[in-house]
């Protein structure tokens, strides 16, 4: 299984945000996370599309974008026009799901759905095949550095043995309150992806907080191999 981190710059300087971004990159991440709330959805707001494409004019790394908004269907052609690379959408958003992770494709991204705590996997069985990206959240959304919600593991683990099952390719991610303490029972239970924000941003040396984390997801994950 290949790990990859995905810091999320919600946790970062956004007055440097160029200057970050450019930072966790060269430290080794693999992608990086844009978490997008309207103040509806979830009682935040954050970045739009116009963030995506000042990103997308400093960096050619995957640009992994949440919508964590309603009729998220109105945002796929502006991020798809401003540069990103996956576009994950909630069904708790949206009533005809399928139907927009079709356009999310079409317009040339890679399509992903996300659950909330509270939201059963069964409410993206019927889409697996359109599935590239699945995304388990491990806390509410809305804001960083909240505590882990343990039964994140056991849901990740069902996560994955749903996209086994169905022979899914699709990429098994993680957000929220991801850290050293969670990182390697996640990557046990099955997700290869991880976003990461205080954990990153706020650590002294981001590169070897990135190096770190990813080790103890490889170890995770090859204990999950040999058992």
């Amino acid at each position: 299984m290949t790990v990859r981190l995905a810091p999320s710059i919600l946790a970062a300087d956004h007055a440097r945000l160029a200057d970050e971004v450019a930072r966790v990159l060269a430290g080794g991440a693999d992608q990086i996370h844009v978490d997008v709330m309207d103040g509806r959805f979830v009682p935040n707001l954050t970045f739009g599309a116009p963030v995506v494409r000042a990103l997308r004019r400093v960096t050619d790394a995957p640009l992994d974008c949440h919508l964590m908004v309603e009729h998220p269907e109105t945002y796929i052609g502006p991020f798809a026009d401003a540069g990103a690379t996956i576009l994950t959408i909630h069904p708790e958003a949206t009533d005809h799901l399928e139907r927009h992770l079709a356009e999310i494709r079409r317009r040339g991204m890679k399509a992903g759905a996300a659950i909330n705590p509270a939201t059963p996997l069964s409410a993206v069985e019927e889409v697996v095949a359109e599935l590239d990206l699945l995304l388990v959240m491990s806390v509410n959304p809305g804001f960083g550095g909240q505590p882990f919600w343990e039964p994140a593991v056991a849901k990740v683990a069902r996560a994955r043995a749903l996209l086994d099952a169905r022979g899914s390719r699709a990429l098994l991610e993680v957000d929220g309150g991801v850290a050293r303490e969670t990182i390697g029972r996640l990557a046990a239970a099955g997700a290869d992806t991880f976003v990461a924000g205080n954990a990153v941003f706020g650590a002294a040396d981001p590169a070897a907080e990135i190096r770190e984390l990813r080790r103890l997801a490889e170890a995770g994950a090859a204990g999950r191999k040999a058992g």
